[in-house]
């Protein structure tokens, strides 16, 4: 990945863990992995808790028709590695009861929300939500919590560069179909844990609140787009805003500039973060006030 660190940087217990797993599949750890793995306290711990419960917890919506919404987030964000991920977590959970590679199979209600999502990932200033309007709320509220989590990890998975290799399609997605995108909590155990008493609520403390290497006034304007210095303005810009264009350049202009790669991970995480936030916050006032 272009961050050594998400490689290489883990915890004893993180790396046992994957060079066991990797043994036993005789396929390497994905970058996914890797990546949720380094630093579980700052982001992970949070994101999986919300991801569990998104797309394995009680829902309007079946695993399978999540798991379409989330390959609808890839193919918005243009991350090769989500798409066909979830295109084949798509087959895996949904049972046959939707196609991945026919956007006419499924419930009608499928679309329509599908139609919403991606109106408030790409345009959360000014979202229609008038397809949606015989969907229950808490329908829409489920499906928002599907598309922000997505929407966070398409574009680390853009910007950190992950790459699907050979064996790990098959065995990645089944490992987490089979365990319902949940870690062993050794994993996971360590730093700070705040509980607000709402998932998303965890999510944004954790990555925007919570102690780090950098500032939270830092990631605060990473992810809102408030302006900061060069290279980080443009750079947060362009997680936030098209992820798919970050290169490797990117990532070499900011150590040349003597940010450290936990620097760079944690402002990247703020900023992808962010962008999702904001989606989502728009998306659930469009349902409360749809005037």
């Amino acid at each position: 990945m272009r961050l050594s660190v998400l490689d290489n940087g883990h915890r004893m217990r993180a790396k046992m863990f994957i060079a066991a797993t990797s043994a036993m599949s005789r396929v390497d750890s994905p970058d996914i992995v890797k990546m949720l793995l380094y630093r579980p306290d700052f982001l992970t711990r949070a994101l999986l808790d919300l991801t569990a419960e998104a797309m394995r917890g009680n829902s309007y919506w079946t695993a399978g028709e999540r798991e379409y919404l989330a390959m609808c987030t890839a193919r918005v964000h243009q991350c090769p590695f989500c798409i066909v991920t979830h295109a084949e977590l798509t087959r895996i959970a949904g049972n046959g009861e939707i196609d991945p590679g026919d956007p006419r199979s499924g419930r009608p209600e499928v679309h329509a929300i599908r139609e919403f999502l991606d109106s408030a990932t790409r345009t959360p200033q000014q979202i229609d939500s008038s397809g949606i309007a015989a969907l229950p709320e808490a329908a829409v509220l489920a499906a928002l919590r599907v598309n922000l989590v997505w929407n966070i990890v398409n574009r680390l998975a853009n910007a950190f560069g992950f790459e699907l290799r050979d064996g790990q399609l098959r065995s990645g997605t089944r490992a987490l179909h089979r365990f319902g995108y949940r870690f062993p909590g050794f994993l996971l155990a360590g730093g700070e844990h705040v509980d607000h008493g709402d998932l998303v609520a965890n999510l944004r403390h954790a990555v925007l609140e919570a102690p780090a290497v950098t500032s939270p006034e830092l990631r605060v304007a990473a992810a809102t787009g408030t302006s900061i210095a060069e290279p980080w303005q443009s750079y947060t810009a362009k997680v936030r805003e098209s992820s798919y264009r970050v290169t490797g350049a990117d990532i070499e202009r900011l150590t040349s500039a003597g940010h450290t790669e936990d620097e760079i991970f944690e402002i990247t995480v703020a900023a992808a973060t962010g962008a999702a936030l904001r989606s989502f916050d728009a998306g659930r006032c469009a349902i409360e006030s749809p005037d």
